[in-house]
């Protein structure tokens, strides 16, 4: 029960985005279709697993005056191998994140949570926060590009659904249709937490 306490905490009482408006960058910027917001997110959260699981079980063994510099070099270490894997495996999606990829190191989610969290818990304790945080962060940009995504271009995840010649506002694709969306959904989310908190 408090494993699952940990985990899903990501999703409602704690969401990066809805509920703590953290990595607004990335959130913001990527999310111009779902497959981006799916391709960010899925990224954040591995690096989020692997760090934890790393901080958590090399914390007795790292100064207290070094302890920043030490997680951002494990963070690091995490965004290199995510980075260097999807140039090779996924290249188109790794063209369309573009510099967002390496700003993962700076990811104040990330850097976040090993502070609060896998700095002061056990392995396994540390990796569910870090799946639980990451995916509730994937499922917020993976929303967020799919909103826009219908309505600035009558698709999701490359599927078009409307009929050829069909009317969209362009305007959800673009920078203005982010901070627009991002708006109303943080409303509905917040109506949502109030009726059901």
């Amino acid at each position: 029960m408090k494993l699952w306490r940990e985990f899903s905490k990501g999703f409602f009482k704690e969401n990066a985005v809805f509920v703590l408006l953290l990595g607004m960058c990335p959130t913001l910027a990527v999310t111009g279709s779902a497959i981006n917001g799916l391709g960010m997110g899925l990224a954040t959260t591995s690096v989020l697993v692997g760090s934890n699981l790393v901080i958590a079980l090399l914390k007795r063994w790292i100064p207290d005056k070094v302890r920043i510099p030490v997680f951002i070099v494990i963070i690091a270490s995490f965004v290199t191998i995510i980075d260097l894997s999807m140039a090779a495996y996924l290249p188109d999606l790794h063209k369309a994140l573009g510099i967002f990829i390496p700003l993962i190191v700076v990811n104040c989610i990330i850097l976040g949570r090993a502070e609060a969290f896998a700095s002061k818990h056990g392995a396994l304790e540390s990796m569910i926060d870090g799946l639980g945080m990451g995916l509730g962060f994937a499922f917020a940009l993976t929303l967020l590009g799919s909103v826009r995504e219908i309505l600035g271009a009558g698709s999701v995840f490359g599927w078009s659904f409307l009929p050829e010649g069909s009317t969209t506002i362009l305007l959800f694709i673009l920078s203005p249709g982010a901070f627009i969306t991002l708006g109303f959904l943080i409303a509905l989310i917040n109506v949502i937490r109030r009726r059901f908190a």
